[in-house]
């Protein structure tokens, strides 16, 4: 093995992860901003891995990636999800919280990095529903909402001391969707 056998890694671990978005359905933006490769070589990567195959279930999403947080806090069944895929990203890696519920840190990783703990996230989320509420744009959305716009944080239940994803900028009824999803079918 010679000692230039690793300059590649970095190429391979950029198109692997382009790879692996846009098997997710992520929109060109969102890749180009975790991989750096332009829009035509992620059009190229399409076309070359996914398009030209019979049965392709990839589609290609166009427009502006979705921003509004409404979508994560607008019912119960909703903020739980988002609640667990932020968990999801804290126990894969890729952010961490404060005792206040603000992320403190994205954990000083570099955007492969970032993208590649996101995805794993996103792929348990997967596992654990099998009708999920968010798609990886609204994944993404999300993440970006806890660590930059750092719209969304954590709050505790005052029921059950359990953790949720809320608004920092509205009012905090103090309680999570699980409790309020259990308060509404004791209540039926």
């Amino acid at each position: 093995m010679r000692i230039t056998d690793h300059r590649y890694n970095g190429e391979m671990d950029r198109f692997q992860l382009a790879i692996r978005m846009i098997r997710h359905e992520a929109r060109t933006g969102t890749i180009r901003r975790c991989t750096g490769f332009t829009e035509d070589r992620i059009r190229k990567i399409y076309g070359s891995y996914f398009k030209s195959h019979r049965g392709n279930l990839v589609k290609r999403r166009r427009g502006k990636s979705p921003t509004q947080i409404s979508a994560f806090i607008n019912n119960s069944p909703r903020q739980f999800e988002a609640t667990v895929l932020a968990s999801l990203f804290v126990l894969c890696g890729a952010m961490e919280f404060d005792a206040e519920g603000l992320v403190v840190s994205t954990t000083g990783l570099d955007k492969v990095e970032q993208g590649v703990k996101v995805c794993n996230a996103f792929e348990r989320y997967r596992q654990l529903h099998h009708n999920p509420c968010y798609s990886f744009e609204r994944a993404w959305g999300l993440f970006a909402a806890i660590t930059q716009a750092k719209e969304l944080g954590l709050s505790s239940c005052q029921s059950c001391n359990g953790t949720y994803i809320h608004d920092r900028y509205a009012l905090n009824y103090h309680f999570c969707p699980a409790c309020e999803l259990l308060d509404a079918a004791i209540r039926r």
